[in-house]
Order: structure tokens, then C-alpha cells, then sequence
């Protein structure tokens, strides 16, 4: 009996002693879902962060944290795009100055497609931000802006000549003090003298030296090979020379790759670097997901990661007494006055125009010229499994339900259209009905239960009644949807005429726990 008793006391300090483990450490990605090329500041004890949007709307989501590890969508930086760009809208990056935000992003100019940084300001990063316009305009292609302030002075840093026939440079000039314009003319950082891929910089001084950290090889897809190299000089000018053990942070165990990020620090001047990683597996269908990791600087004057140079999903966390917050799913039922700021869309092919009516969601398509009747509400995936299911209340000769969308040319879709139930989807611009299944009058309920992250099976209801199956349709392998930079999304779907509109009566994305 005592032994028994014994080994139970055993048994329950193991698992207080398990608990309390959990509660001193973090899994990495911080936030769940497609973020690329994050950048994070601090103002006082608050934390914001914002990403690439690449081609969906609204542009460049912004993040709000409390204590680096869980984070809260509160807007955008452009809820309506600046009527002079176009497409690729790519790793902004957040500076606080005098009681203002700026962030400083890249996009291409719409009458002749160059990529340009522009800069906007705000009061309020929740509450948007206002358009200043082109910042710099560098040959075919200036990205990636990174500001550093040296002894009260401004500087910011990009990436030049991406695409040209010429070795890549990081270049760097001399802001304004109001952030607005350049001064002098630029200087140069460093040089990919090796073609082997240099962006994705950012800028800390500590003890006297000047470090860049910045990401080389392949940033994007099932082969990217991202890592993150470090230089130091003792001037900002340069000469700076590379890390003999670069890299210091890469991809490893169940980690693909990792880079493109900012540093910022905790008020009792610890360092923390944000960058993406593609995880490997079904993870990686969740695209390129922001990680933390504590960075240090050691007795030889480099910067190394606390976790190694391997990216290490499980960290500890920044400040004690954190609780990783779970991962959430996402519901909306329409009885709002605006959209749901989780909802983007593919801008560049299509405006969507939604209608909240009492409950109801009225959805229409405005594609743009040259573009398919095609026009979706979509969600950043935030897990491997998930299931995502509406109900369809109004019958017409669209086709209206929930999409897997890769882009405008890589789709599948699910839904009712007149008297029918169809399957249907594009692939490299090819059209084709794959199902289709009579349904009777009244509104009707879709489902898709997506698997290791691209595979997926579709259900259906009629009036609320028993899900059924979809015979020859299960665990359908949609991985050909993944584009370049992105990755497939679900969501709600409008294909056809815009006056033949789409009413859904919700829309649900849930997360096994």
C-alpha cells in the first residue's frame, strides 16, 4: 500500500513538474498562418508586427502582443490600397519616431509594374495608416526597407538590383528627420559577390559594432532553403565582414527553412529576432509562419541564437508567467456592421463587394478585365486539419460555396449552383466540373475537411440534416495549389455574374484542439 501510495505522489509531481515546464516555454510559430518577411518594434511595453500580403487584400495585416508570444490582428496598414499601386505587396517594416508610426513598404507601381518603397504614417497603427507615397525608387527593383537610427540620425537600408543581370547589394541612405525623404546619396552595405541570394535585412549596434542580419538562397516553396547570414563592422559605412560560421540560424529537424526578420528588444534590453520559417510536412502548408528566437552577441562579438542555429520549436518564453494561448479556428455569422478583419482577398484579379444584411452575408463578384467570374473571401489556414463549412441561402446560376484557392488560375469549389451540387475547379486556367449532384429546393449546407494540409473531402446537407459524403471525392490531393510566395486558402466563393449573387447565412473554420 505504501508503495502504491508512493509511486502516486511520484506520478502527480511529475505531471505539476510537466505543467509547469509548459508554462515556462513557447512553441514556435508565434502566429499561426501565412505572415511572411515580419517586422516587429516595440513601443513601451507593447509590441506591434506586420507582414507581407503579397496579392491578397486588405494590405500588409498588422499585430498587436503584450509579450511576444500571443498576438492579436487589430487592422491593416491600407484597408483601401493607394490608388498608384498595383501588385506584390511585400515586407513592410514598422519604425516608431517622434510619436509616430511609419512603415516603410514594398509594391509595384501600377503604371509600369517597378517595385518601389513607399512610406505611410500613422497616430494608431490599429486604425490604419496614411499614404505618403514613393520613398525610393532605386533601377528595376528597390524591397525590402529596414530604418536604423545611429546617434540621432535616420538611415534606411534596401535591397538593390534583385533584377538585374548584376551581383545584389544591400544599400543604405540618410532619412529626413521626419522620415519622408532621402538625403545624400546612398551607400553601399553589402555585396552578393557569390550570387548566392542577399535580402531580408535588418540593423543593431551593440558594443561598438554594427551588425546586419539578412537572408540568403531561396525564400519561397517546397524548395526554399532560407537561411540567415550575419555581418559586423566597426562603422555604419563598412567595411563589414561576414560571419565565418554563417549561417547562424537555418532550417533543421522539422523546420525547412528560415529568414527575412527584424530584431527588436524586451525594456530590460534583451534581443529577440522574428523572422518566417516554412515548417516541413503538413506544416508547411501553412506557409511561411512567424518564429521567435533570443539572440545574443558573444565574446567574440557575433550574434548567435540562445536555441542554436537551427531553428528549435520550442522556446522559452520572454517574460515569465506567459501562456501560449491555444490555436482558435474562426466564425463568422454576419451580424456585424463590417467584415471580419481575418477576411482577405485576391485584389489584384478581383474587388470583392460583400453586403452584411440582418445575419447574411450578400457576396458578388467584380472581377477585374481580362479575369474569370471568380471572386472569393478567403482565411490564412492556421493548422494542418481543419474543417470549413456555410450554408447556402439563395439559388442562381452561380456557383456559390466554400473554395481551396491557390490563385485566380488554381481553385477548387464547392457549392450549389441552380438545382445542383457541384465540384468544380480551374488548374492552370483549365476549367473542369468534377461532380455534380442534384439537391432539392431550401438552403444547403457545404463542408471540406482539409487533412495534412492539402488533402481534402467534401459533405453536404440539405436543410440542416445529416452531412453526407461526396462518393469518389475523399482526401483529394489539392498540393498543385501552392504558388510561389503563397499558399492555398480556404474560404467563401462567388463564380459567375455579379448579379447573380451569393447569400451565405455564416461561415466556419474549425481547429481540432
Amino acid at each position: 500500500m505504501k508503495k502504491r501510495v508512493l509511486w502516486l505522489l511520484c506520478l502527480i509531481v511529475s505531471f505539476v513538474s510537466a505543467g509547469a515546464q509548459t508554462a515556462d516555454t513557447f512553441t514556435n510559430p508565434v502566429i499561426k498562418g501565412d505572415l511572411a518577411d515580419p517586422s516587429v518594434i516595440r513601443v513601451g511595453d507593447t509590441y506591434y508586427l506586420t507582414a507581407t500580403s503579397s496579392e491578397w487584400a486588405p494590405f500588409y495585416p498588422v499585430y498587436k502582443s503584450a509579450d511576444l508570444v500571443n498576438w492579436s490582428q487589430v487592422g491593416h496598414v491600407f484597408d483601401t490600397l493607394p490608388d498608384w499601386l498595383v501588385s506584390s505587396f511585400w515586407a513592410p517594416e514598422l519604425y516608431f519616431h517622434k510619436n509616430k508610426y511609419y512603415a516603410y513598404y514594398t509594391a509595384r507601381r501600377k503604371s509600369d509594374g517597378v517595385s518601389l518603397i513607399g512610406v505611410a504614417t500613422s497616430k494608431d497603427p490599429a486604425k490604419g495608416f496614411e499614404d505618403k507615397g514613393v520613398l525610393i525608387e532605386h533601377g528595376k527593383e528597390a524591397i525590402d526597407a529596414f530604418v536604423f537610427e545611429d546617434e540621432g540620425v535616420l538611415y534606411i537600408s534596401w535591397k538593390a538590383y534583385g533584377l538585374d543581370n548584376r551581383p545584389i547589394e544591400l544599400l543604405c541612405n540618410r532619412l529626413s528627420d521626419d522620415g519622408l525623404k532621402l538625403e545624400g546619396e546612398p551607400f553601399l552595405l553589402l555585396r552578393d559577390d557569390d550570387r548566392i541570394g542577399m535580402e531580408g535585412q535588418c540593423m543593431f549596434k551593440k558594443d561598438g559594432y554594427y551588425y546586419i542580419l539578412y537572408a540568403v538562397k531561396g525564400c519561397c516553396g517546397p524548395n526554399s532553403d532560407y537561411a540567415v547570414y550575419a555581418a559586423r563592422s566597426k562603422s555604419i559605412k563598412g567595411p563589414y565582414e561576414l560571419y565565418p560560421a554563417n549561417p547562424i540560424l537555418g532550417g533543421g529537424g522539422g523546420v525547412l527553412s528560415a529568414g527575412h526578420g527584424t530584431m527588436t528588444t524586451t525594456p530590460d534590453g534583451r534581443m529577440f529576432y522574428i523572422c518566417h520559417a516554412y515548417f516541413k510536412g503538413a506544416d508547411f502548408y501553412n506557409g511561411r509562419q512567424p518564429i521567435l528566437q533570443e539572440l545574443k552577441v558573444n565574446e567574440q562579438g557575433w550574434p548567435y541564437f540562445v536555441s542554436g542555429s537551427f531553428v528549435a520549436a520550442k522556446q522559452p518564453v520572454p517574460f515569465a508567467g506567459t501562456v501560449q494561448q491555444p490555436v482558435r479556428g474562426f466564425e463568422d455569422s454576419f451580424d456585424g456592421k463590417v467584415l471580419k478583419r481575418e477576411w482577405t482577398w485576391n485584389y489584384p484579379v478581383s474587388d470583392v463587394k460583400p453586403v452584411l444584411k440582418k445575419g447574411s452575408l450578400l457576396l458578388k463578384g467584380m472581377p477585374k478585365k481580362g479575369n474569370v467570374d471568380v471572386s472569393a473571401l478567403c482565411l490564412r489556414p492556421v493548422a494542418p486539419v481543419y474543417t470549413v463549412e456555410t450554408e447556402v441561402l439563395n439559388r442562381n446560376g452561380s456557383l456559390k460555396g466554400i473554395t481551396f484557392y491557390g490563385d485566380d488560375k488554381n481553385l477548387v469549389a464547392w457549392g450549389c449552383q441552380g438545382g445542383q451540387l457541384v465540384l468544380k475547379q480551374l488548374k492552370d486556367g483549365d476549367e473542369r466540373v468534377l461532380a455534380s449532384v442534384p439537391v432539392p429546393a431550401g438552403n444547403v449546407g457545404v463542408k471540406m475537411v482539409v487533412t495534412e494540409g492539402c488533402r481534402v473531402s467534401f459533405l453536404w446537407r440539405h436543410a440542416g440534416g445529416k452531412w453526407k459524403a461526396l462518393n469518389g471525392f475523399d482526401s483529394v490531393d489539392y498540393s498543385y495549389l501552392v504558388r510561389w510566395d503563397r499558399v492555398a486558402r480556404p474560404g467563401l466563393i462567388h463564380w459567375g455574374a455579379a448579379a447573380d449573387w451569393a447569400e451565405f447565412g455564416f461561415f466556419k473554420m474549425a481547429v481540432p484542439e
